[in-house]
Parts: structure tokens; sequence; C-alpha cells
């Protein structure tokens, strides 16, 4: 059975708004199919405050505010909370991750999200959610 939810990371927001490419790939293009399949089958991308506090380093409002409305419709937004800020910090220390992928992974796992991202750090969280590259979601 496929997830019917995705908690993308900031770097794939990032891929698709700005259309980045790396050596071999256009990373921008597999976000966007990423995104048209996750329209297609009516599911949801999970975010948080975390992923607009990150986009935020990059971004004004305005371009973030932008970016959501795009996808508004599959948007499903997770509160984060004392448990799960403890619990993150201690995977932080534990798995020597910085913080907000720890966040963002507890958050995917409490949400029954699939983590996208193309982030090494995530494969220190392997044991406790699913982590997938949009290309290997479309």
């Amino acid at each position: 059975m496929m997830a019917s939810k995705y908690y993308v990371d900031t770097a794939i927001w990032r891929d698709l708004h700005e259309n980045r490419k790396d050596k071999s790939k256009n990373l921008g293009e597999l976000a966007f199919e990423l995104f048209k399949k996750i329209r297609a089958n009516k599911e949801k991308i999970v975010y948080s405050d975390f992923v607009v506090e990150e986009l935020s380093h990059a971004y004004d409002k305005q371009t973030i505010g932008k970016l959501f409305k795009g996808v508004s419709e599959l948007l499903e937004k997770v509160e984060i909370n004392e448990k799960q800020l403890k619990e993150a910090a201690d995977l932080s220390k534990e798995h020597k991750i910085p913080l907000g992928d720890a966040v963002h992974g507890v958050l995917a796992r409490d949400a029954n999200a699939v983590m996208v991202t193309r982030d090494r750090h995530f494969r220190k969280l392997k044991d406790k959610i699913t982590i997938k590259k949009p290309e290997e979601l479309i």
C-alpha cells in the first residue's frame, strides 16, 4: 500500500521553487512530478511551522505564501508538542544529526507520512520512519 501522506523536506520545496538541478538530475522537475502525482492521487503533503521557518531563511513570507498557495488543497499542517520536541532533541544527540532534521523525522512518523528528502542525515532514522527521494515515489 502506498502512503497517502508525504512530509516534504525543506530542500525539496526549494528544488521545486528554484527548479534546482544537480550533476545528473533535474531536482525541480522531480519535485514537480511528485507534487503532480500527490495531487492526482488526492494525497496529502504534511508540513509544520519548522518547514516554514527553514524556508524563511531562503525566502520572504510572500514567496512562501505563493509556494504553499499553489498546493493549498494538498497541505495538512501538523503541530509540534513538547514530547515530540524532547524526543527530537534526544534523537539529535543520539544520532548526531541536526535538531531540525530530528524534528521533521518525529513529525513525519507521528503523521504516518513518508519523509521525502535527499538529506543523508535522515538515513540514521530509517528504523523509525520511511524515507524516500522524490524519484523513488514517481
